[in-house]
């Protein structure tokens, strides 16, 4: 096992999750109920280690009101290490409306113009923030203006240079891009630099843009675990050393808000407690019993609604 103080640094957003918990009508209105929750990817994957007893670091920027506030002392209850997040002045934190339908699928409405967690530079992140690192985690909702595109690239580089290993869940949501759309090229520069990868399969047909090689691409620079979830389906599976699916755990959804990110924490947790994950990633029997893991995590969460109280403590998932 490895030094239990070599956090998992998670970089990106932390945000409001208003989930429609219902509505009534009132004076011929349907009035929409919503309930606070914290979220943002990132910050779900940070809980989902330190719920399962991992050590888990944020770096992000949330606004100095009440939805910053808040977000960073839930942070802080469930054992993150916020020294790296930070508090803009007067931009505000970013709110996420998400419907649900009847099978727990989300859709959302996003408010992050100019929100505090885009406005964060590289200048405002020591360089001890990343030094005593193991892994490195982030997403793509990092890469949709310029300025937090920069910031980005700029901690990519650091994080190589400190020796971090770079896991990427790609988590596209286009709404937040200004074309409406992701950028293919942009996202795939960044997916290029990542050790460990995870797409969704509509995320996946996105961005390989029907270049039969990008698997082998991408295993032949830096990547050395690349996962494509499916919903409820199989999961597949490439590592340089062979390939493969595992069935996902079948339960009934509620809400699918933090079940990406749940299989993420749980994939990472396990790899943070390794002195060699590379030497792991390059087994791929031992990379099925990693998945199977991370998919008991993603499983139990989307059981339950919201994104911090429903990811799981180690004592739900492990046998």
């Amino acid at each position: 096992m490895s030094n239990p103080l070599h956090p998992v640094i998670c970089f990106g957003e932390a945000l409001i999750d208003f989930l429609n918990s219902g509505h009534h009508q009132s004076d011929g209105l349907m009035i929409q109920h919503f309930q606070q929750f914290p979220g943002g990817a990132p910050a779900n994957v940070a809980v989902a280690i330190a719920k399962l007893g991992g050590n888990a670091r944020f770096i992000g920027q949330v606004g100095s009101d009440m939805f910053g506030d808040f977000l960073l002392d839930c942070l802080r209850q469930y054992g993150v290490d916020t020294s790296g997040s930070l508090q803009h002045p007067t931009a505000p934190t970013a709110l996420a409306f998400v419907a649900l339908d009847e099978h727990g699928e989300r859709s959302f409405s996003f408010y992050r113009d100019r929100s505090a967690d885009v406005l964060l530079t590289s200048e405002q992140i020591d360089d001890h923030l990343l030094r005593d690192g193991r892994i490195f985690h982030l997403c793509s909702n990092t890469l949709t203006t310029p300025q937090i595109c920069v910031t980005t690239e700029g901690l990519l580089q650091r994080a190589a240079e400190a020796g971090l290993l770079v896991s990427m869940d790609v988590n596209l949501r286009h709404n937040l891009w200004p074309a409406g759309q992701a950028e293919i090229a942009v996202v795939n520069a960044v997916v290029a630099q990542a050790q460990v990868l995870k797409f969704s399969r509509e995320e996946y047909d996105y961005l390989y843009h029907g270049d039969e090689q990008y698997i082998a691409q991408l295993l032949a620079e830096q990547a050395r675990l690349i996962v494509i979830t499916d919903d409820g389906r199989p999961i597949t599976f490439y590592t340089r050393n062979g390939q493969g699916t595992i069935e996902a755990p079948k339960v009934d959804v509620v809400d699918t808000t933090c079940g990406g990110d749940a299989f993420s924490g749980g994939l990472l947790w396990q790899l943070s407690r390794l002195d060699d994950p590379i030497a792991v990633l390059a087994d791929p029997q031992q990379v099925e019993k990693i998945i199977a893991f991370a998919a008991r995590c993603g499983a139990h969460t989307v059981t339950r609604p919201g994104a911090f109280p429903a990811l799981p403590v180690a004592a739900d998932v492990c046998d």
